[in-house]
């Protein structure tokens, strides 16, 4: 039985998030640049001859049907592929934290069975079955850090300096449902610009409020862990935003150290970015 083991799924986070307006569909435009970093997720997987696709948790339990098994079914139904897998799932980054951890499981799965089953489908063929699955799945399949636009589907790379940052997610978790429909908006929002970002990075707008995430105001009202976890992250003299639609915080350290005890049900973890994405190379530009 061919295996493929250990497969890394790395978290992300939003350097900055603007909303800059709202679909007919309902769903919000957005403006953003993800970064990849080495808080990962581990991925198992082995063919099945049998076709079923069957999940293992190796660490913290799993919804029934997560992005994992949904990715892993959407390939085979837009594929019609006869063969299965049984993936296993070893969890690290947390859920409802705004890390894309489930987004990006969904794409290492869809990389990794891709290969598995001997498809051969193109990174872009791969992306359109992604977008499906989530608006974070394409960023994770293009394999680099990016400027993000629309609803998270135009992306455009960046090269971002090597760094190091604190993360914190306190015990609470939020839905991203739930924080958009909280969310007002208005066409007074504001936009930013590539150029801008990239002559300033992990300091861009800090003067004049670009560095910021307009999803934050709203997730403080609906989990004050949220705000516990800036304050703490203040007593060690950073400072904390918001990442994505979660509760998980994060500020740039000028370079790593012991952030000490953290309260109880927190987690706490030194990070440095990636480059690109470990599996950027799974998958063609050309199909």
């Amino acid at each position: 039985m061919q295996a493929l083991y250990d497969l890394p799924a790395p978290a992300k986070l939003n350097l900055f998030l603007h909303v800059t307006g709202r679909r007919a569909d309902g769903h919000h435009l957005l403006q953003s640049v993800f970064m990849l970093l080495d808080w990962c997720d581990t991925l198992h997987f082995e063919r099945r001859a049998d076709g079923a696709i069957s999940r293992e948790d190796l660490g913290a339990p799993l919804p029934d049907v997560d992005l994992t098994l949904r990715a892993a079914r959407a390939l085979q139904a837009a594929t019609g592929c006869g063969q299965g897998a049984h993936i296993g799932v070893l969890k690290s980054v947390p859920a409802q934290a705004g890390l894309g951890g489930g987004s990006s499981d969904a794409a290492t799965a869809l990389l990794a069975l891709n290969r598995l089953w001997g498809l051969g489908l193109s990174r872009a063929a791969l992306e359109e079955i992604g977008l499906t699955l989530g608006a974070d799945v394409p960023f994770f399949l293009r394999g680099h850090n990016a400027w993000v636009e629309g609803v998270g589907e135009t992306l455009t790379p960046q090269q971002l300096p090597p760094a190091c940052f604190a993360v914190v997610k306190p015990a609470a978790g939020l839905e991203t449902g739930a924080v958009f429909s909280s969310l007002g908006w208005s066409p007074d929002c504001g936009s930013a610009t590539i150029a801008g970002f990239a002559a300033e990075h992990f300091d861009f707008g800090r003067h004049f409020g670009s560095c910021r995430n307009d999803l934050q105001p709203v997730a403080q009202a609906l989990c004050p862990e949220v705000s516990a976890a800036i304050e703490w992250l203040g007593t060690h003299g950073l400072q904390g935003r918001m990442t994505g639609s979660g509760s998980a915080v994060f500020a740039q350290m000028p370079h790593a150290f012991d952030l000490g005890t953290a309260p109880p049900g927190w987690q706490v973890r030194a990070c440095g970015n990636l480059m690109h994405h470990p599996l950027a190379g799974w998958a063609s530009d050309e199909g």
